[in-house]
């Protein structure tokens, strides 16, 4: 009989019982049948066949097998993905009575831009919504920068009145 016939005759001889016991480790008779399997190929290629208990051996195997598998599964079980993280964080929306609050606010704003003079309104729209610096603005409005400063504070104190008021 060669070595392989003899591992595989150990080896039918001794499969249920090495499923009952990676069942035990791994908890589930469907994933113990996979254990079982897999330390069967490792048992099948081990070097040499002068195994000196290879009923020991394989089933050395095997708990090894489904403890590494049993250790695995519990660590994927401990780390939450995506979409239950994404359950527990707070909506990226504002609630419905804070974009009544910010149109409100807009709309006061807005009001507020309109009774500027034409050359202070577009000296703050190009700062604050352009993105504009003070010397880009004094150029394109043909002013000093000190100037441009003041127009665009002035812009910002109007409308911070506004808002102000509105809270009243």
């Amino acid at each position: 009989m060669t070595d392989v016939n003899r591992k595989l005759d150990l080896y039918l001889t001794h499969r249920s019982a090495l499923i009952d016991y990676a069942a035990s480790i791994a908890g589930a008779r469907a994933t113990a049948e996979d254990v079982v399997q897999e330390a069967w190929l490792r048992f099948e290629h081990a070097a040499g066949g002068n195994f000196h208990n290879p009923v020991g051996y394989l089933y050395r195997i095997v708990r090894n097998l489904a403890l590494d598998l049993a250790r695995r599964t519990a660590s994927e079980q401990h780390v939450p993905d995506g979409d239950e993280e994404l359950e527990v964080l707070p909506a990226n929306t504002p609630s419905p009575e804070t974009q009544v609050c910010d149109s409100n606010a807009l709309r006061i704003v807005a009001e507020a831009l309109a009774e500027l003079p034409a050359r202070t309104r577009t000296a703050f729209e190009m700062h604050r919504l352009g993105g504009h610096t003070l010397q880009e603005i004094a150029g394109h409005l043909g002013i000093s920068v000190g100037l441009a400063h003041g127009l665009v504070r002035d812009a910002l104190t109007h409308c911070a009145e506004r808002l102000g008021d509105d809270d009243d």
